[in-house]
């Protein structure tokens, strides 16, 4: 597909008007589609996307992938009418759904930030939407997707099977189940309600949870009719390809064309749908005329269901409500799944020697973690039936000069505090580098000798462009001296270190975490970068960043990494002699604000053991276990 050719000519005049963002209509707007197709040129139609949305004064998200394009879009009326005239005149975009809603302009700059609607981010995706974060599980064929039905037709079932008639339905009442394919906390405030129908909320915290629920209930959808909704639809054209693709008994899958916005546009009485839709811009939720309230706020329980003030809970980051009465900014909160699962506030439960390794000392000035929140882990019994810590396993990434075995052997005081709650799993970066060494300053002969025994392979992630990558069978006298900011100068071989790591995560996954020191610190903030931009986000839980730096590697935009992580660095001038505390905070800035948790040590350039540093880090970790 020639990307320009979406462009219909314009004129001087015409185009004025838009780089003005859209002309004379002053009223704010939203627009949100979505299109599965083939896109021969996914570079082009991004290229052409931040162009035009920009030139139309456009904020908000576009992904485009290989299998098509979906945008979340926000500015003026005018705007979004002429970008969607626009894609429209391309037959890439034939029966697109345009969901255009007026609204009123983002008043809470915070929660629009969050939402990405204070600018615009238009990426490269390798799928539109990522059912399941595991690699290693085929993402079900599109063209699998269950039958559309229109807000109407959807409607009629509902209200057909909910009566007792079955004439009209695609099956009989007993045979009919409703599925919404969102997470918890969109269900929290609205879903549908049919009476004598059953429907499933699977109480799931991100959508790529949804296989293993459906796999988990296939007997509740076996031979049913299953009638699936989302927000806008997109949600369940891979969920109800998900549900086909497990053959016979699975073949009756329909879904809701155009979400539940389409719904309650066409029945902005509700219909069958209570409550409020949950929507990913700064609208927040939008309801219908019934204006019931269907949230209750977490600490009370009384009625409430707005998110604005993005109360999370401490734990998994999940949306919690917590109604104004409650609300405490030195107040942390358990969500319901979390509680379930045994996890809670002000206590943490782990076994024998690990109960006493991870009690946590009192609050202090150090660093800028709240500590007040301990956590009760998860347990599995043991072979002797015995309960054991289920343990984290961690992708351990060593310094410049090193390699796996000597950054085991200086991270072994850490392996020994973290033995009860994680496995640590070291690797050498693929580039070898010279040996190199320099002469003592007392030696006078003119051909000093290099160091006596058999030199080990060291190796780096990222090199700089003049470095020979290739081991030398001899030494050599190093060339220049040590340089404490040569790091900044090792921009090379990212693109091979990167393929190097997704191929050892795929051969030897299920890593819950990374954890990066120095060099190895920059590179896993760049892997977790990357995966995100061609994945959708990133494939670890966690991510643990000591003595780290942004390295100037690739042209990435500017949204947040999306991956809880801790920040373990020298903090004041000094502190560190080869990583200067700024460069750590700055490639702490990378990272979602509300996710990223920061620790400052006197202790130079290493990861600290000692308390309160290894308690903070313990008790990070216990909140994925």
């Amino acid at each position: 597909m020639d990307a320009k050719a979406a462009l219909p000519p314009t004129s001087t005049q015409e185009q004025q008007k838009q780089e003005e963002g859209g002309g004379g209509d002053g009223s704010y707007g939203v627009l949100l589609y979505y299109k599965y197709a083939d896109v021969p040129d996914a570079p082009a139609l991004a290229a052409l996307y931040e162009s035009r949305c920009r030139a139309l004064a456009l904020v908000g998200r576009v992904r485009v992938g290989p299998d098509g394009v979906n945008a979340t879009l926000g500015g003026r009326m005018a705007a979004l009418e002429k970008h969607i005239e626009e894609m429209s005149s391309n037959s890439l975009f034939d029966g697109t759904d345009f969901k255009l809603a007026s609204c009123e302009d983002p008043i809470d700059e915070r929660v629009a930030r969050e939402c990405g609607f204070t600018s615009l981010s238009v990426r490269l995706v390798k799928e539109l939407v990522t059912l399941c974060s595991n690699p290693s599980l085929t993402t079900p064929d599109i063209s699998f997707a269950g039958r559309h039905l229109s807000a109407a037709e959807f409607h009629s079932v509902l209200q057909t099977v909910g009566t007792g008639s079955d004439t009209e339905a695609p099956a009989g009442q007993n045979d009919v189940v409703v599925l919404d394919a969102r997470n918890l906390y969109e269900t929290r405030i609205g879903k549908f309600h049919v009476p004598n129908v059953e429907t499933l909320h699977p109480e799931i915290r991100q959508y790529s949870d949804l296989p293993l629920w459906i796999d988990e209930h296939t007997e509740k959808l076996r031979g049913k009719s299953i009638m699936m909704y989302c927000t806008g639809g997109i949600r369940c054209e891979m969920a109800s390809a998900y549900i086909r693709s497990k053959g016979e008994g699975f073949e009756n899958v329909f879904q809701l064309y155009g979400g539940i916005q389409r719904y309650l546009e066409q029945y902005p009485d509700g219909g069958y749908f209570d409550g409020k839709n949950f929507v990913f811009d700064h609208r927040i939720s939008v309801g219908s005329n019934k204006d019931n309230i269907l949230g209750t706020c977490l600490i009370c329980g009384s009625t409430y269901d707005d998110y604005s003030s993005r109360c999370r809970c401490s734990n998994c980051r999940m949306l919690v409500l917590v109604c104004s009465t409650c609300q405490d900014s030195n107040k942390e909160y358990v969500c319901e799944l979390c509680l379930k699962n045994g996890k809670q506030c002000c206590e943490i439960s782990v076994k024998q020697d690990c109960q006493a390794e991870s009690e946590l000392s009192e609050p202090s000035d150090i660093g800028k973690l709240s500590i007040s929140n301990k956590i009760s882990t998860s347990k599995a019994p043991g072979s002797n039936g015995s309960e054991q810590l289920k343990k984290l396993r961690i992708l351990c990434l060593h310094g410049f000069r090193q390699n796996s075995s000597n950054f085991k052997g200086r991270t072994s005081s850490l392996a020994k505090k973290l033995k009860h709650i994680a496995e640590l799993v070291f690797i050498d970066a693929p580039h070898e580098l010279s040996f190199v060494y320099r002469p003592h300053p007392d030696v006078c002969s003119d051909k000093p000798s290099p160091p006596s025994g058999t030199a080990k392979t060291k190796s780096a992630w990222l090199v700089s462009p003049n470095m020979s990558c290739h081991t030398m069978q001899d030494w050599k006298v190093a060339d220049a001296p040590f340089d404490p900011l040569q790091y900044q100068e090792q921009t090379d071989g990212f693109k091979e270190s990167y393929a190097y790591l997704e191929s050892i995560i795929a051969q030897d996954g299920n890593f819950d975490g990374v954890l990066g020191f120095s060099q190895g610190a920059a590179m896993a903030a760049l892997l977790c970068r990357q995966q995100q931009k061609t994945c959708g986000s990133p494939k670890f839980r966690f991510g643990i960043f000591c003595s780290g730096y942004p390295a100037p590697v690739g042209d990435f935009d500017r949204e947040p990494i999306r991956l809880p992580s801790l920040h373990c660095f020298g903090g004041g001038e000094g502190h560190d002699r080869q990583i200067a505390s700024r460069a750590s905070t700055e490639l702490a800035g990378m990272f979602e604000e509300g996710r990223c948790t920061i620790v400052e040590h006197d202790m130079g350039h290493i990861i600290p053991t000692r308390p309160p540093y290894i308690d903070r880090m313990k008790e990070f970790l216990c909140n994925f276990i």
